[in-house]
């Protein structure tokens, strides 16, 4: 029978139905070929005394760059990502389209919260700005506040989110430290377990205050993955994940003349059109043309043919340059 993991810390396990903590077996360790193999919270295991022999095949896997270099498991089996943002500090529309991304890549569906929605006056320019860049994504502004007096009073727009907490669901939350990830998470379970903290008056950083990954039951019977803040989200990712997140861009580009169009100088482009009538941001095409240029780069550096096939293509270019300049200098 799968066993689920519900925490982890430093190569230890907690697994339901299991007391105490449980580790792999000396066979699992050996067999592993990457850090991704092994159990993260999520995954359905098979286990025996205390130990874990066997890990089932995965339907998601949510995963970063790690900070050595590498893929770095972050939370496994899971349906919708809470991706959480707040609306006091740094919100930087760039880093959300990384959790975006992250999380199509990873098999799961992103849904962007703007918390602290109590602590500025313009909620709803703020929640068009980002629902306009990010039209295939749901947005909801919430105030994560722990049920009280009267029972009801969870805070605006943590209601809104009900129709994700499904029976047997599970979301896991996402953003950096000091947005409320904690706080949206005592508001959900209807009581005060996850410790929280406040952010530096000096300039505004959040602590962390979860240090683990958890899976966590809510009463709806859905199941909710905390996890620690992330101060960076280098993308681990294939540029297909990151068409999915720029939707919008790729459907303007099967509009394009050429279907390999880069975007850049080649005629009747629809994207570069988008951009000089105003209907598509600058910006948000360069963010696109860089997260393609980083979803490359990592592929290259796992795919030994991609990197060969990539340099033997500016080999090319840069000798056709050269040859250029040789015939130039004869005329």
């Amino acid at each position: 029978m799968s066993l689920r993991v519900i925490e982890e810390q430093r190569g230890l396990y907690r697994v339901s139905g299991i007391e105490g903590w449980v580790e792999v077996s000396g066979r699992f360790r050996h067999e592993a070929k990457s850090p991704t193999d092994f159990p993260v919270v999520g995954d359905w295991v098979e286990a025996t005394d205390r130990i874990i022999h066997r890990v089932v095949e995965r339907q998601s896997l949510i995963s970063r760059t790690s900070p050595g270099g590498g893929q770095q498991a972050i939370a496994a089996n899971v349906d919708v990502v809470f991706v959480v943002v707040s609306l006091t500090h740094d919100r930087n529309a760039r880093r959300v389209e990384r959790y975006v991304t992250a999380v199509w890549d990873g098999g799961a569906t992103p849904v962007v919260l703007l918390n602290k929605a109590d602590l500025i006056d313009d909620v709803d320019s703020a929640l068009g700005e980002l629902r306009a860049r990010l039209p295939f994504v749901d947005v909801h502004a919430t105030v994560g506040r722990v049920p009280s007096d009267p029972p009801s009073d969870v805070g605006p727009g943590i209601r809104s989110l009900e129709p994700y907490l499904k029976p047997g669901v599970t979301i896991a939350l996402m953003g950096p430290s000091g947005v409320g990830k904690s706080t949206i998470v005592n508001a959900l379970l209807g009581e005060n377990r996850q410790r929280t903290g406040g952010v530096r008056e000096s300039d505004s950083k959040g602590r962390h205050t979860t240090t683990a990954r958890q899976l966590i039951e809510l009463p709806s019977g859905a199941f909710l993955i905390d996890t620690p803040g992330l101060r960076e989200l280098q993308l681990w990712v294939d540029e297909d994940a990151v068409d999915q997140s720029f939707e919008d861009i790729a459907l303007l580009a099967e509009q394009c003349r050429f279907a390999d169009c880069q975007h850049t100088t080649e005629p009747d482009c629809a994207v570069r059109g988008a951009v000089d009538s105003g209907t598509l941001a600058a910006d948000r095409l360069e963010h696109y043309r860089r997260l393609l240029r980083e979803a490359a780069f990592e592929q290259r550096k796992s795919d030994k043919a991609a990197a060969a096939e990539h340099k033997r293509k500016w080999k090319q270019v840069h000798q056709a340059q050269k040859a250029l300049h040789r015939d130039r200098g004869r005329t």
